[in-house]
């Protein structure tokens, strides 16, 4: 199997198990009456599998976002994208001129 597809299902594994921690938390936590609502109603049980699937993609996206924005690797120092401040130079300002048409002061003819 390709390296990528293995990181790609590596990274939405984990971001099915950051969906099911978060789902479970929010049930647990009761925020905004959740538990109440989802026991309370016949169709609760679609209501937390919706909120499952949907927050699963959501966070596997942005783990695999994560996961390949953090490959990038600099060729002159292995640095691998890290920001690294001591290379940041200082500003300095630069005065940039700028062409100002010259308006007449007469009134326009009537």
């Amino acid at each position: 199997m390709p390296r990528l597809v293995s990181l790609y299902i590596r990274q939405t594994i984990i971001g099915f198990l950051l969906s099911a921690a978060f789902v479970a938390l929010l049930l647990h936590l009761n925020v905004a009456n959740l538990w109440h609502l989802v026991t309370h109603v016949s169709g609760g049980w679609l209501a937390v599998a919706l909120l499952f699937v949907f927050n699963g993609i959501v966070f596997s996206g942005v783990q695999f976002g994560i996961a390949v924005m953090s490959m990038a690797r600099n060729e002159d120092d292995g640095t691998r994208g890290r920001f690294l401040p001591e290379r940041v130079r200082e500003l300095a300002e630069v005065p940039v001129p700028i062409a100002v048409p010259v308006r007449d002061r007469r009134p326009p003819p009537r």
